[in-house]
């Protein structure tokens, strides 16, 4: 805890810096199991026409699910034979479309995602946009990291990714992981420092200079299913 503590006494903030070009969840993480709400940015159009409708998949597991009123258009949801909402659209009037591509967009759903910590959900999104002359073309925003693109053909374009984050308090909290982790950011970027026996990951570019000059303590660069970590938020 001596050598924790000497490098945690360092920590003086996290920085990101996040660009929005596709139809992305720009929420950040969130927390697994909780009713919560997800936003999902519209970064352009289509080929520089003006975006009109878009419908969003919701993933197997994905509850409550309520879309928020939204200046971009009117929303509706789409349900299966069991009731559970499956996708939700949006669709503007088309006195409301803009002549060419020029506005960023946002929309919100209130939603309880699984009870799966360290995990990525993708909710495929659909954008239909209109150009000036009438031509309607659709995006359909789909790809998954497991997704196999056939040799010569294009691959889709991604999904939009929600990582699930643990409960969390402020302060020091300890989990035990189900499954590795490779890339610590995915799920870390909001944490002061990340714990592991003795050694230790951040985010934060100060932080990890403390920690490659701590004695004692090693850079932590991925994690394994059954290791327990310590995190700081």
């Amino acid at each position: 805890m001596k050598i924790r503590m000497m490098v945690v006494g360092g920590v003086v903030g996290l920085f990101a810096s996040t660009a929005v070009a596709h139809v992305r969840v720009v929420s950040g993480n969130a927390v697994a199991n909780v009713t919560q709400v997800v936003r999902f940015g519209v970064g352009h159009g289509c080929a520089g026409a003006d975006t009109v409708g878009l419908v969003v998949d919701i993933p197997t597991g994905v509850t409550s699910v309520r879309p928020m009123p939204s200046d971009f258009g009117r929303s509706t949801v789409q349900t299966n034979a069991a009731s559970v909402v499956t996708g939700v659209t949006w669709q503007r009037p088309v006195t409301d479309v803009l002549p060419s591509d020029t506005n960023y967009y946002e929309v919100s759903i209130r939603l309880r995602p699984p009870n799966a910590p360290f995990t990525t959900l993708y909710f495929p999104v659909h954008q239909t946009c209109r150009a000036a002359d009438g031509t309607m073309t659709t995006v359909d925003w789909v790809g998954l990291p497991t997704t196999v693109t056939p040799d010569g053909g294009t691959a889709p374009e991604p999904a939009a990714a929600l990582n699930l984050v643990p409960a969390r308090l402020p302060g020091w909290n300890s989990y035990t992981l189900t499954q590795a982790i490779s890339t610590l950011s995915t799920f870390f970027s909001d944490a002061s420092i990340v714990w592991r026996g003795t050694a230790a990951y951040s985010i934060n570019p100060s932080t990890t200079t403390l920690i490659s000059t701590t004695p004692g303590v090693t850079a932590l660069t991925s994690l394994a299913s059954g290791d327990r970590v310590w995190v700081r938020y």
